[in-house]
C-alpha cells in the first residue's frame, strides 16, 4: 500500500515539472504537430479496423438474438449506435490505445532516459518532463477525441454492411434505428471521457518511462506496468465520469 501510495506521489509531482517552465512556444508547436502524427494519425488504421468489425459484431449478434415478431428490427440499428457512442468508441477504444500509444511513449521514454539522454537535457538546462510530455499530452488530447468520432461512423457503417451483404435485416431497418431517439449530449458525454482517457494514457506511461532504470529489460517492463495501469485506471474512471455524466 504505501508503495501505491509512493507512486501515487511521484506521479503527481512528475505531473507538476511538466506543467511548469514551459519552453518557447515554438518548439511545443513543432513537437505537437509531430505528436499529433505519431499518436493519432498513426492510430486511425488500427482504430478503422477494430470499430467496423466491432459494428459487424454487434449488428449481428442483436439481430440473432433478438429475432422475435414482437421487437422492431429498427431497435438493432438503435442499439449499435448506442453501444459506439455510449461505450465502445470510448472505452475500449482507449483501452486499445493503451496498448499502442501506452507502449510506445514508455519504450520511447524509457530509452532515453537509460541512455542519459534525459541526463543531458537536464544539464542544457532544459525542463525534459515539460520538453519530452507535456507535447505528447496536448497532442492526444486533441487527436484522440477525432479517433472516437471515427469510431463511431466506421461501427455505425459496419454495421449496416454486415446487414446488407448477409441480409440478416433490411438495411432501411437498421437506418430508422440509427435515426431514433439521437440525443445530442450522448456524443458530449463520449468525447469528454476520451479527453480524460487520453491524459491518463498518456500521462501514465510517460511516467513509468520517465522513471525506468537499468537496461533494456527494464523498459519492456516499464512499458508492460504502463498498458496495465493505464487500462485499470481508464475503466476506473469509465466509472467514475459515467457516473457523474449520466446521472
Amino acid at each position: 500500500m504505501l508503495r501505491i501510495f509512493g507512486l501515487i506521489g511521484r506521479y503527481f509531482l512528475l505531473m507538476g515539472k511538466v506543467f511548469s517552465r514551459p519552453e518557447k512556444a515554438a518548439i511545443y508547436r513543432r513537437r505537437i504537430i509531430y505528436e499529433m502524427e505519431s499518436l493519432g494519425i498513426n492510430s486511425i488504421g488500427l482504430t478503422a479496423i477494430i470499430s467496423v468489425f466491432i459494428g459487424m459484431v454487434i449488428t449481428l449478434q442483436m439481430s440473432i438474438n433478438l429475432d422475435s415478431p414482437f421487437i422492431p428490427k429498427s431497435l438493432i440499428g438503435y442499439a449499435t449506435r448506442e453501444t459506439m457512442i455510449l461505450e465502445f468508441s470510448s472505452a475500449v477504444v482507449a483501452l486499445i490505445l493503451a496498448g499502442k500509444v501506452g507502449s510506445s511513449i514508455a519504450s520511447e521514454i524509457g530509452t532515453m532516459r537509460i541512455t542519459e539522454q534525459i541526463d543531458a537535457l537536464e544539464i542544457m538546462g532544459v525542463n525534459s518532463a515539460s520538453y519530452l510530455i507535456l507535447p505528447k499530452i496536448v497532442a492526444s488530447m486533441i487527436f484522440f477525441p477525432f479517433l472516437t468520432i471515427l469510431s463511431i461512423l466506421i461501427g455505425i457503417v459496419g454495421g449496416w454492411l454486415i446487414a446488407a451483404v448477409t441480409g440478416i435485416m433490411i438495411p432501411a431497418d437498421y437506418v430508422d434505428g440509427l435515426l431514433m431517439d439521437f440525443k445530442t449530449y450522448s456524443i458530449v458525454y463520449t468525447l469528454i471521457k476520451m479527453v480524460f482517457f487520453a491524459y491518463i494514457i498518456t500521462s501514465i506511461s510517460a511516467f513509468f518511462g520517465y522513471y525506468a532504470r537499468g537496461n533494456s529489460l527494464e523498459v519492456g517492463t516499464a512499458s508492460t506496468r504502463a498498458v496495465v495501469v493505464s487500462c485499470v485506471v481508464v475503466l476506473l474512471f469509465d466509472l467514475i465520469l459515467t457516473q457523474i455524466l449520466l446521472i
